[in-house]
């Protein structure tokens, strides 16, 4: 399995992952941490900022996809490739419910 198809997957999850919180508070009317706050990634951006940035990230993490089915075997539950995507999401996950845990102070 090429290296280059084992990094899209990953980042494919993680993209992917990092997505869903900024859609949901962003399709909430909530403001949440994002890149673009001051502090990046401690600040609050608006609504807006968060459904954006996490379109973006849902989009290429999306358009990655393609590129990983096309490289991959017919079984995707059975290579590396897609293990590594769900290894990225499952990273990405953890390190965004830890971080943002902190940074609101549910620290449970």
């Amino acid at each position: 399995m090429p290296i280059i198809l084992i990094i899209l997957s990953f980042l494919g999850g993680a993209l992917i992952c990092n997505s869903i919180p900024h859609l949901s508070a962003g399709t909430r009317g909530e403001a949440f941490p994002s890149p673009f706050a001051k502090p990046p990634g401690v600040g609050l951006s608006p609504p807006v900022v968060n459904f954006l940035w996490g379109f973006i990230n849902l989009f290429i993490g999306l358009a990655i996809l393609p590129h990983i089915v096309l490289l991959s075997p017919v079984m995707p539950l059975f290579n590396s490739a897609w293990l590594a995507f769900a290894i990225g999401f499952l990273i990405a996950g953890l390190f965004v419910a830890w971080h943002f845990g902190r940074v609101r102070g549910n620290r449970i």
